[in-house]
């Protein structure tokens, strides 16, 4: 037949539009509204015509077509022979609605499946050949750059960011045409009854894509058993992997997946569907059932633990919207089933291990060693960075938590919180729990102080410790989880035990002077008054020489506070009754402190090392000893 003629038998726009499935029953029309008339020479041509195009690239007439790409070699006779396919079924429709066992209906049979063979290797060629193409980054990179375009407008003059679009326009183009083809291949492939055959190389094709990225990101499939025999450095490494994974899996491969198989399939819902899910669901089920398997494990014990199942669980919530607009479909429903549980596996972890922390502060044995002069607990320091670093997580802990039951609370004061303890159901769960936490601590701590043989140096440990705990509050956000008004009650607190420590360290030099300046006192009265202030003042230096106070602004206070009760009432007491003690030959034996030499003396105090740790047995509580309480 004439090209002129088949050319236009194929892309005819006035054809009427038959649909015919190679499922059709032999024994009638698949359709039962009466037929549109189709003459028989259009059916003859539309036969004809397609004869040309498919005997052609028919893989098993010539070496040309077998070694040939139809779509690659010319697009335009790519176009040409999918509406002579389109055209070829139309006319079977036709064959069959009015004599099924016709010898053109047998012809026309024969070279559509001929043409199927070659569109399945055409489909297979184009899916294989553009892999870079249609890989699952650049289809989702060009699905969200046509909405940024405009914003780069102004950066055209230069040459590297022009030189850089031209390069990702290229590819860009690569990909869109390689998706029309596919789409166009698919479209006519199902109209035409081939379904299947269509969707089989799909599907083994952009499955292994799927699961290769998920592969490639590190994700592979582990059971409990493993993870349980992994050191804690191996499965933080895994687990950094799948937060990585997760991020680019819905970012990029997964999102831009969904856009292929939407593109390539947009003519039917249900294969649009189905297709995605069965190339999908697996990669997806093992990336997400990833967390849960870790949160049931019993995997190496850390405190760094909460933390990465923490930041999976943040990745996972954070993404809720886009694994639910990828994962949208019912047939997918596994999938947002098994990030669902990761939730709740993850969520019964995490009140497992600040349940499990709490019973670490109770039962550590490590508190009952004493440290030197007084300093700051390492139990205080390890705790205190735990939980300022769990408070940066304060809101995914609300929602882990906010349905979890309360601590017990009845030793706790009612002044404990920044509102009432009747009103306590009004508290965000997280705080109610960070409080809780502390107050354990500071329990703990207060039974370790009973230990110190000297009772300041109990109020001196207390004060320290305290002052560690608010200096973290404030400086992290459990400051906003505490409140103002509990950083300021326990700075008071602090205050009040360094306050207690200065009375019973610095008591007896205080009682040594006079506290009316302006009494008559007697020679031998200033002597006897220069003698005790001198003994009792070397005992307390010796005594207080190993004091530590870590915080430099606490130190201060504290130094400024004695020198206000000692030295200014020292000097007034100096200046006036040092001429009365005897000559300048003399003088020395009742007077061996200037009161410059007493300044000195308390710069020097409170600078201590913290490593020190010494045993209580070196140092038992006295029994007869009251005891000491954190309490607000």
């Amino acid at each position: 037949m004439p090209r002129k003629g088949m050319m236009s038998i194929c892309f005819h726009s006035s054809t009427p539009s038959f649909s015919v499935s190679r499922h059709s029953s032999p024994a009638g029309p698949s359709v039962s509204n009466p037929r549109p008339i189709f003459p028989d020479f259009m059916i003859d041509q539309s036969i004809e015509a397609a004869a040309a195009l498919v005997t052609k690239w028919d893989p098993e007439s010539s070496t040309y077509a077998k070694v040939t790409s139809l779509f690659y070699e010319s697009k335009q006779e790519a176009m040409e022979f999918i509406n002579c396919v389109n055209a070829l079924q139309k006319a079977m429709h036709a064959l069959v609605s009015e004599k099924s066992t016709s010898e053109k209906l047998v012809r026309a049979h024969n070279l559509m499946q001929i043409a199927m063979k070659r569109l399945q290797k055409e489909f297979y060629q184009i899916l294989s050949m553009n892999r870079a193409h249609l890989d699952p980054e650049s289809v989702s990179a060009r699905s969200s750059r046509a909405s940024t375009r405009s914003s780069t407008s102004d950066y055209e003059d230069d040459e590297d960011v022009r030189t850089a679009g031209d390069a990702i326009d290229e590819v860009e183009e690569a990909s869109s045409i390689a998706m029309a083809d596919l789409r166009s291949i698919a479209e006519c492939m199902i109209s035409s009854g081939y379904a299947k055959e269509c969707l089989s190389i799909y599907k083994i094709i952009r499955k292994s894509i799927v699961d290769e990225g998920i592969y490639r990101l590190g994700v592979e499939k582990l059971s409990s058993s493993h993870i349980n025999k992994m050191d804690w450095e191996v499965l933080d490494l895994k687990i950094r992997s799948w937060l990585s994974a997760v991020k680019i899996s819905l970012k990029t491969l997964l999102h831009g997946e969904r856009i292929l198989c939407d593109h390539v399939f947009a003519a039917s819902d249900s294969i649009r569907e189905s297709c995605f899910a069965e190339i999908s669901k697996e990669g997806a089920t093992l990336l997400f059932g990833f967390p849960e398997v870790v949160a049931k494990s019993k995997s190496p014990k850390s405190p760094e633990k909460i933390f990465r199942v923490l930041d999976m669980y943040t990745a996972i919530s954070e993404n809720w919207l886009e694994i639910e607009s990828i994962f949208a479909l019912e047939s997918t429903a596994t999938v947002r089933s098994q990030a669902l549980t990761s939730l709740i596996g993850i969520t019964e972890s995490v009140r497992a291990m600040v349940s499990d922390f709490e019973s670490t502060i109770q039962k550590n044995s490590y508190s009952k060693s004493l440290v030197r002069g007084g300093g700051v607990h390492p139990l205080t320091l390890d705790a205190m960075n735990y939980l300022s670093i769990l408070a940066d997580y304060s809101n995914v802990l609300e929602d882990i938590f906010a349905e979890c039951p309360p601590p017990q609370i009845s030793s706790l004061p009612e002044s404990y919180f920044d509102i009432p303890q009747s009103d306590d159901s009004q508290a965000p769960a997280i705080s109610m729990r960070m409080a809780w936490l502390i107050l354990v601590l500071l329990c703990k701590l207060d039974r370790n102080a009973e230990h110190y043989k000297d009772v300041s140096l109990s109020y001196i440990f207390l004060t320290n410790n305290l002052q560690h705990v608010v200096s973290k509050v404030r400086t992290s956000n459990l400051q906003y989880l505490l409140g103002e008004q509990w950083i300021t009650k326990h700075e008071a607190k602090a205050r009040q035990f360094a306050t207690n420590y200065e009375r019973l360290a610095w008591g007896k030099v205080v009682a040594s002077l006079p506290q009316n300046s302006s009494a008559v006192i007697s020679p031998a009265e200033a002597k006897e008054i220069f003698r005790k202030f001198n003994l009792s003042f070397e005992e307390a230096c010796r005594k207080q020489s190993s004091v530590i106070v870590s915080d430099p602004k606490l130190r201060d206070e504290i130094k400024v506070s004695i020198a206000r009760k000692v030295v200014t009432v020292y000097r007034e007491f100096y200046e006036k009754h040092r001429p009365t003690v005897g000559g300048e030959r003399n003088v020395g034996l009742y007077v061996r402190f200037a009161p410059e030499d007493v300044g000195n003396h308390l710069s020097d105090l409170f600078f201590g090392t913290t490593d020190s740790v010494s045993s209580p047995s070196s140092s038992s509580s006295s029994t007869h000893r009251r005891r000491l309480r954190f309490k607000a």
